[in-house]
């Protein structure tokens, strides 16, 4: 009933909308009870008493009900799938923003598949129960409650006899669709599983086919696919189930109404017209049992969907965890890591171990170390995608947890290894750095990070479409165009995450260019696996297990003989060998 309730208030956003369907399926109700009640002059009347009068007046009556119920008819159907829908697509719409807020750890946790399953697969289901089934509760409800109308007006007795079916269609209907949801959970979860499988198999395809795993990802696919069809076909045989006992108890029913009905009216106490009208009220009121108790199943698997679409949306964002309160202004003395500690949820060691380093402001600090070293962990501390386990991260002196984090990522750009790009124009994916960048900034932006001279040379130039992750772009000129959307965004601290780790020597050439613009007047944080990319940073600082081995420069390090000469010697000793 919460879960119902909870999805209301979503529906109350459009309440005028809703009241006019209300009234409109009281309408169309009291058209249908109209027909039932017409039974009992159409018989007395014309049949028995051959009144030509009302042989005249009853036809009409009845083509006027008709029309009127048509008319009725289409109003709530129009009115509560609208409003069905546009709650639907509210709920839909909170959800993408909700995961949009959500910590990077959450994300961390759980695969694409499986969110994209929540906001397809469950919003899908919960869109059938409200748009359908409401219109079924409402309409149903009310042409039920009609037909008990026309039932007792004709014969009290005989509809208190007849009332001994409802406890048991209830029962029927609540066992069943106790069953049915967590029948309805156990295949929504199924589908996740097959959505993010997909999506698995999918994003890798050229490793697939690399390999020659196309036949094996098909068997992967294959046992979800059996799985989830096993628990579609444990529902389906639930419902079916709770179908043929509304039948049984129907018919049961019907045939001691006509036993009992059958005697009033041999025995004179009721008209044959009556019973007969008694009857088609039964009949007509059957229909809307039957069709709520199938809505009852709908609702099951809807209110299965809405716990896990709530469910996610109950989670705190970052925006409610954030402490941060003030403003932070731009970085003008140094950015500074005090006693860091940071360890992962569920690993057995830190990443991180008491790591103090400092950057003054304008100057370019690199990170160096092998695979592991917490590089990359560390500098996504800076925009607190994580915050430190122990220790602070401070700006200018201020810890940045203090500050909120619209003001402290407004600071920070970052141009990574593996580059975002949308499936959108080349000049969008540009001005995703800058809400509301004009033409003439997004081009200069491009023409700083070397990227308008390809960008003219294709098919529709700056209008060109990317296609998912740009992949119609080589890998220098997806870089470049990720340079000129940080150029675009001119963030004061800059982080380089690998960014030229992937490129050949002629691409590394043009986008180390692209770089040196970026970096011009930045605090830099450079990650770079190639040591000779970070020769002329102000300082370079060697991680070894996520503790700092030794700091210093180029020229420093080599001569001291520690790790990072060590390191230098490995890739040089490399680089000779591929000559």
């Amino acid at each position: 009933m919460k879960l119902f309730l909870r999805l209301l208030r979503y529906l109350m956003r459009y309440r005028a909308r809703l009241a006019a369907a209300f009234v409109c399926s009281a309408l169309v109700a009291g058209m249908t009870g109209a027909y039932a009640w017409l039974v009992r002059p159409v018989l007395d009347d014309i049949f028995i008493k051959k009144d030509e009068w009302m042989l005249m007046v009853l036809p009409v009556a009845i083509m006027v009900v008709a029309v009127l119920k048509g008319v009725f008819n289409y109003g709530q159907s129009y009115l509560m799938n609208y409003v069905g829908n546009q709650a639907v697509a509210d709920v839909r719409q909170e959800l993408f923003f909700q995961f949009m807020c959500l910590p990077v750890r959450f994300h961390d946790a759980n695969t694409t598949g499986r969110l994209m399953s929540r906001i397809a697969n469950d919003v899908s289901l919960m869109a059938n129960a409200v748009a359908g089934v409401l219109k079924d509760l409402f309409q149903q409800g009310l042409t039920f409650l009609a037909m008990l109308g026309v039932i007792f007006y004709q014969n009290w007795k005989l509809a208190a006899a007849s009332a001994v079916v409802i406890p048991l269609s209830t029962y029927t209907m609540v066992r069943m669709g106790q069953r049915l949801r967590r029948l309805a959970t156990s295949g929504q979860e199924k589908v996740a599983d097959m959505n993010s499988l997909l999506q698995e198999t999918l994003a890798g395809i050229r490793v697939v086919k690399a390999f020659g795993r196309e036949e094996a990802e098909a068997g992967r696919f294959r046992d979800s696919n059996k799985a989830y069809l096993r628990t579609l076909m444990k529902s389906i045989q639930v419902s079916s189930l709770a179908s043929s006992h509304m039948e049984v108890i129907g018919v049961v029913g019907v045939a001691a109404i006509i036993w009992y009905g059958g005697y009033l009216v041999i025995h004179g106490a009721m008209t044959p017209g009556a019973f007969f009208s008694f009857l088609t009220a039964m009949f007509m009121a059957y229909t809307p049992i039957r069709r709520l108790s199938g809505a009852n199943n709908t609702i099951q698997q809807a209110l299965s969907a809405a716990e896990r679409v709530f469910e996610m949306m109950d989670l705190q964002t970052e925006q409610a965890l954030d402490k941060g309160r003030k403003e932070l202004p731009p970085i003008n003395r140094a950015l500074e890591f005090r006693h860091v500690t940071f360890q992962y949820e569920g690993s057995e060691r830190p990443a991180l171990t008491d790591v103090s380093l400092t950057v003054e402001t304008g100057k370019i600090m690199a990170l160096v170390g092998s695979s592991g070293s917490g590089k990359t962990t560390l500098v996504s501390l800076v925009p607190r995608f994580y915050d430190p386990t122990e220790g602070t991260v401070l700006i200018d002196g201020q810890n940045i947890r203090d500050c909120t984090l619209v003001s402290l990522r407004r600071q920070i750009g970052i141009v990574s290894q593996e580059t975002v790009l949308f499936d959108e124009s080349v000049r969008n994916n540009i001005a995703y750095g800058r809400a509301g960048a004009t033409d003439e900034q997004v081009i200069e932006a491009a023409k700083q990070a070397y990227a308008h001279d390809f960008i003219q040379r294709l098919p529709a130039g700056y209008a060109t479409l990317i296609g998912e992750n740009g992949v119609k772009l080589s890998g220098g000129e997806r870089q470049r165009l990720a340079i000129a959307r940080a150029l675009l965004r001119d963030p004061p601290i800059l982080i380089l995450d690998e960014a030229t780790s992937s490129l050949d020597s002629e691409s590394e050439r043009i986008v180390q260019l692209a770089l040196a613009n970026l970096m011009k007047h930045r605090t830099t944080l450079v990650i770079a696996h190639r040591l000779s990319t970070v020769q002329n940073a102000d300082r370079i600082v060697v991680l070894d297990r996520g503790r700092v081995a030794e700091t210093g420069t180029h020229a420093e390090l080599l001569q001291r003989g520690g790790l990072y000469q060590r390191l230098h010697a490995i890739q040089f000793q490399a680089q000779e060998l591929a000559h």
